[in-house]
């Protein structure tokens, strides 16, 4: 008999479990699917942009023979990419096809900032927060970029189109650009950030690798994980990415054929891509450049603000880590590691003990007179 109690209760335990899953699912206190598949609470089919379905279906048809025309409306199209159910939309279909969805997601736009020198730093010639569904903020970012690099543009001698060469090649920049939109964590209060620097392009965007991927696999062909497969299917359709994971090895190979460093990929916390443009000779870089504006000085040497700011923290807490400086700053890891080393070399500091207990002493200018 006490047996047999003990396996109804494990009987009634699981019931019970199943049962109150079911419930916070339905009530929505509970996720258990990808943030693009999750059904949004208030959305309604109003909030589609015909015209931006419209648009898709044609490109899907063209480039990846998608079978379904627009004439068969959006409630049929919609199912058929997992995009609604029944009344219900999915957010990829908000991001994808909303008039706003800003409204829905706030931090789904992409900032894109331009700066003269190597740093984060003011004045910026030019900085856009851009707005729009999925493919929107993918063309203007890219747009963003290209119209800011270097390009040779040939001649109609022997043929009526010109061609255009790049000092970045177009598709590694967009594949860049796509897989920060595509592949960010859409649940985090982060958004992508364009940067183009003197000396390289730095995308990042909130989100990580897929489980068991790691930083070197994106340099060799690799499966496609996507982490928004759901948001991902239309961008494929669309023609902006290919679902072979071939992407990051084309971006490598596109770069190095023209002679450009080889690009980076980083995980701390953010996913960064780095693409290296071409290096400038002295004669081609401005004596006035931001990247080495002056700010005070310690005897012969120029310092600039962010490396001010580097110092100060420093000198408030000597145990200070890269990460605290990052949010500091407000720079990146590699922006961050590139000052700490000019402050090294140039006798700004020194690091005392071992990188993991050690501490930071900022010399003095007597020392540095020595």
């Amino acid at each position: 008999m006490i047996n047999n109690l003990g396996l109804y209760g494990e009987e009634l335990k699981k019931n019970v479990y199943s049962a109150l899953v079911r419930y916070l699912e339905e009530k929505e206190y509970l996720r258990t699917q990808p943030f693009d598949a999750t059904l949004h609470k208030t959305a309604t089919f109003d909030d589609i942009d015909p015209e931006k379905v419209k648009r898709f279906v044609n490109e899907a048809h063209a480039k990846r023979g998608f079978p379904i025309p627009f004439s068969a409306g959006i409630k049929t199209i919609f199912p058929h990419l997992n995009l609604s159910k029944g009344e219900r939309l999915t957010n990829a279909a908000l991001l994808l096809f909303a008039q706003k969805p800003q409204n829905f997601f706030i931090t789904s736009h992409i900032k894109c900032a331009q700066f003269y020198g190597t740093e984060v730093e003011k004045p910026m010639p030019a900085y856009h927060i851009y707005e729009g569904n999925v493919f929107e903020l993918i063309d203007q970012a890219v747009d963003f970029v290209m119209s800011r690099i270097d390009a040779r543009v040939g001649t109609r001698e022997f043929k009526t189109s010109v061609d255009v060469d790049y000092e970045l090649p177009l598709y590694a920049v967009r594949e860049t650009i796509v897989n920060a939109v595509t592949h960010r964590d859409y649940t985090s209060n982060g958004s992508v950030q364009v940067m183009l620097f003197r000396d390289r392009l730095e995308v990042w965007n909130p989100g990580s690798l897929p489980h068991g991927m790691t930083i070197e696999t994106l340099y060799k062909h690799h499966h496609s994980e996507p982490p928004n497969s759901i948001l991902a299917t239309p961008v494929y359709l669309a023609g902006y990415i290919e679902q072979m994971g071939t992407g990051t090895t084309e971006i490598v190979k596109r770069c190095e054929a023209i002679g450009l460093r080889k690009p980076e990929f980083s995980q701390d916390p953010n996913f960064t891509t780095i693409l290296w443009r071409k290096e400038k000779k002295p004669d081609e870089v401005s004596a006035n450049k931001v990247g080495d504006k002056v700010g005070d000085k310690v005897g012969d040497k120029p310092i600039n603000e962010n490396r001010k700011k580097i110092l100060e923290a420093m000198r408030k807490d000597c145990f200070v880590t890269k990460p605290q400086l990052e949010k500091i700053v407000e720079l990146s890891k590699t922006a961050i590691d590139k000052n700490i080393t000019y402050l090294k070399e140039n006798g700004y500091i020194r690091r005392v003990g071992a990188n993991k207990n050690g501490h930071w002493e900022v010399l003095g200018k007597e020392e540095l007179a020595q």
